[in-house]
Order: structure tokens, then sequence, then C-alpha cells
């Protein structure tokens, strides 16, 4: 973020959402009812299956248009690939995974590029169009919002333990099936609520995205640790350990930018600093809407969607997990 900051500035008036802010994707104006979303994501497998972890980058990489409102159209590949120090057919399979999901999303894969690499990384840049006075940012959370997230959490926690083969299967199960599953139907259900803010959780955790959201909007967010969605077992896997490099990043960042109740299980303050991979949407918006909005995702399959706090007047700290 640092290092954004002493970036050229572009002062072009169809810029809508640059670099300047956290937003997930930027946004530039064709014209007065159309504009582009671009964004670009890869990174290095954290499942054995190479189609399934093509699979799953692509997910990961569509999440962002769907965070602000938009619909994704094309894709271009990213890849990485240890060319003679690996079988060619691996690289298939993982394109072919991420085909798969571009195909189910309506998206037209268009090309890529790739490179030689030591280490394996694939993922895509994708463009998407929006009508530029539909755009959903992560900030404009009001005073009194309610905070509804349609994906469990602790994708990190279960891949840290599945890479010392001691997740247990329901685990790997449920983390892969959640990280599998396109943010499009969220992003098609919240577009009919007066949604005021949305991000997707990713590699900040709950926690991260939720500073974002808040310091962007000048509010604190109460986060209610009882209310958390998780996946199999992703408590317990924490209190043992099996935490990410991106997890004790994140919790060193926020240290002096959130509050923590002491009460709260450390298993659960793990998984909400714990990074995710194509996690779900954290949608703000009227607490009269949010019961409704929840029904609604759930009865359109996404079982873990949750209400799991509210917007207050600024306070001391951004964000307050209690």
């Amino acid at each position: 973020m640092h290092v954004l900051h002493s970036l050229p500035k572009f002062n072009n008036p169809d810029v809508i959402v640059g670099v300047e802010t956290s937003d997930d994707a930027g946004v530039f104006r064709l014209r007065n009812d159309l504009a582009i979303v671009n964004t670009v994501d890869f990174f290095t497998p954290i499942v054995d299956d190479p189609y399934t972890f093509g699979q799953i980058a692509a997910v990961n990489a569509l999440s962002d248009v769907y965070a602000m409102g938009g619909e994704p159209k094309t894709a271009l590949n990213i890849v990485c690939f240890p060319k003679g120090k690996m079988d060619i057919k691996v690289l298939g399979e993982i394109l072919k995974g991420g085909g798969e999901k571009a195909r189910e999303a309506g998206v037209a894969v268009v090309g890529g590029h790739s490179i030689i690499d030591d280490e394996i990384k694939y993922g895509m840049a994708i463009t998407g169009v929006i009508h530029p006075d539909r755009i959903l940012r992560n900030v404009g959370v009001q005073e009194g919002d309610a905070l509804v997230l349609t994906k469990a959490l602790g994708t990190g926690i279960i891949s840290t333990a599945l890479k010392k083969g001691k997740a247990s299967k329901e685990s790997v199960q449920a983390a892969i099936a959640s990280m599998l599953t396109l943010n499009n139907t969220a992003a098609k259900v919240m577009r009919s609520y007066p949604v005021h803010a949305c991000s997707d959780i990713t590699g900040y955790g709950l926690l991260g995205h939720s500073l974002e959201m808040a310091a962007g909007s000048s509010v604190t967010l109460i986060l209610e640790s009882s209310k958390l969605p998780l996946l199999h077992r992703a408590p317990r896997m924490a209190e043992k350990g099996y935490l990410t490099g991106g997890c004790k990043r994140n919790r060193e960042y926020l240290k002096d930018k959130i509050t923590v109740d002491e009460s709260i299980r450390e298993g659960l303050v793990e998984v909400a600093f714990d990074p995710q991979t194509s996690g779900g949407l954290l949608i703000a918006l009227p607490q009269r809407s949010a019961p409704k909005l929840v029904d609604e995702l759930q009865a359109n399959g996404l079982k873990a969607a949750a209400t799991i706090g509210y917007a207050t007047s600024l306070q001391k700290t951004w964000v307050r997990l209690v």
C-alpha cells in the first residue's frame, strides 16, 4: 500500500475508481451509461489437484468484479510454470479448471500470458461491465447498517492444515466447496437491495477488509464472533497452530487499529484474521433489509450467509470483534 502512494497519479475524469482507494477493482467510464471494471489476481497452488486449483483461482479472480456490483465478461490467463520440471499436462489441467469456471460465470477467456518460473502460479485478469451509477464501493457504510457475510470463514487455516496432512476430509471438502462457489449468485441477489457498501473477503481476512470499509466510511464496525459462519473445525485447527504467514501479518498490521474482546476463543479470533481465498461478500445495508437478504441468499444455495454485525458511530478503533 505504501508503494502505491508513490506511483504517478492519473487525473483522468473517466477513472471513477482508481488506486487511490482500497477498492476491489478499478472502474473506467466509457460513456454515461457504461463503465468497465478491471481486476487481476493470481497465486500459488493451495490444493494438490491442478484442475481444482485452476477452478479456485478463476473463482477468486472473478470475485472482485462481483463485489463492485459488475458483470464479468472476459478473462486473460496469467501463468507461471516450471518448464521441463513438471509434466505439461498439469498446466493443461489448471487451464481447463480455470476455463470451466469462467464458462460457468458466462465469461470468455480471450487469451493470456505465460512465463517460465520455478513455482507454479495461476490466475486471471478480468474485465467486467457496470453502469456508472450502480457501482458498489467498499466505502459508504452508514451508522446502523447491518453486515451480511455470504460465505463461511477459515479457508487459509484449512489449506495450511492440508499441506501438513492434518486436515480432516470433511474440512477439506467444505473449504473446497466454498472456494469453488462463484459470488455471482450473491451479487445478483444483493442488486435488488439498498446496499450501501460491499467488499469480498480475501487476503486481509475478515478483520482487515472490515477495517478498510470502516475507515473509508468513518464508522466503527462491530463484528459478533458468535455469529461468524465457520468452515468445519477451522477454529480447532487454528488453535493447533495451522496458521498462514498472512494470518500473522494481518494480526501485526491490525493490532493497533482494531479491538478484540479478551473473552473470545482464540480459534475464533484467528479465523477472523485468516486470509481467505475466494471468500464471500461482506455487504452493508439497512438493518431492516438484512433478514430478507439473508433468507434469499440461503434460499439460493448460500447456506452459510449470515448477519455478523453492524455499524455504529466512530469509536476509538475502527473495528471491534466482540
